[in-house]
């Protein structure tokens, strides 16, 4: 199955459809079998969902999520894990392991002038929307 993780500076990027890059990886039998580093030309839920898709993504890890990126996701038959935070590489062996810690009430607030707002959707450094 191939996960994908918003990523920056090895780090889970905590504005999904700003992401600058995702890093994707395969995962079988609880093993990590290939890993690769895309940049995202086109930022948008919309964009970044089709982009995933077109990679055979079945799953994403991310920070916070908005409607508008979880209706994309949806609609592409992408499910999600969010509230995650830290490094992705241990993200993504955790979920591997049957351990990953996410949170599936976890919401940015995309245009009330804080969450993702407030650090101009530019979360990578300060661990989280709600941080900045």
């Amino acid at each position: 199955m191939r996960i994908a993780i918003p990523y920056y500076m090895g780090k889970v990027f905590q504005h999904f459809g700003h992401a600058p890059q995702f890093k994707v990886y395969e995962i079988e039998n609880h093993q990590i079998l290939m890993e690769l580093v895309v940049e995202v030309e086109q930022k948008g839920h919309d964009a970044v969902a089709a982009l995933l898709k077109s990679m055979d993504v079945r799953a994403v890890i991310c920070g916070s999520i908005g409607d508008g990126a979880m209706r994309a996701l949806n609609d592409a038959g992408i499910v999600f894990y969010g509230g995650v935070t830290g490094e992705a590489d241990d993200a993504i062996e955790a979920l591997a392991a049957g351990g990953l810690r996410y949170d599936p009430s976890i919401r940015c607030e995309e245009h009330g002038g804080t969450g993702c707002d407030s650090c101009g959707g530019d979360c990578g450094d300060c661990g989280g929307c709600a941080g900045c």
